[in-house]
C-alpha cells in the first residue's frame, strides 16, 4: 500500500509499506493492506512504517489526522 506522511512544510515520507502503526487519540492502531476506509485523529507519538522486506522506519509527529482509502494512507502531521 502507498503511504504519504506530510507536514505543513514538506513531505516527510512517500513509499510502499505492508504495515503502518499510528498513535491514535485512543491508543496505537495498525493499518494493513486492504484496510477499510478510515479517518482518524492522531496524537503526539511515533508513526511506524514497515516495508515488504521488514525494514522499519519511525517518524515522530505532534498530532494530526490520518486517512485510509483504497490502499492509500495519507498522514497529515503537525
Amino acid at each position: 500500500m502507498k503511504v504519504e506522511i506530510r507536514t505543513p512544510d514538506k513531505s516527510v515520507f512517500t513509499g510502499e509499506a505492508t504495515l503502518v502503526q499510528l498513535p491514535g487519540i485512543d491508543g496505537l492502531f495498525e493499518i494493513l493492506q486492504y484496510h477499510a476506509p478510515l479517518v482518524a485523529a492522531l496524537q503526539k507519538g511515533k508513526v511506524k512504517v514497515q516495508d515488504k522486506d521488514s525494514n522499519t522506519r519511525f517518524f515522530e509527529i505532534n498530532g494530526g489526522v490520518a486517512e485510509v482509502l483504497r490502499d492509500n494512507i495519507l498522514v497529515l502531521a503537525e
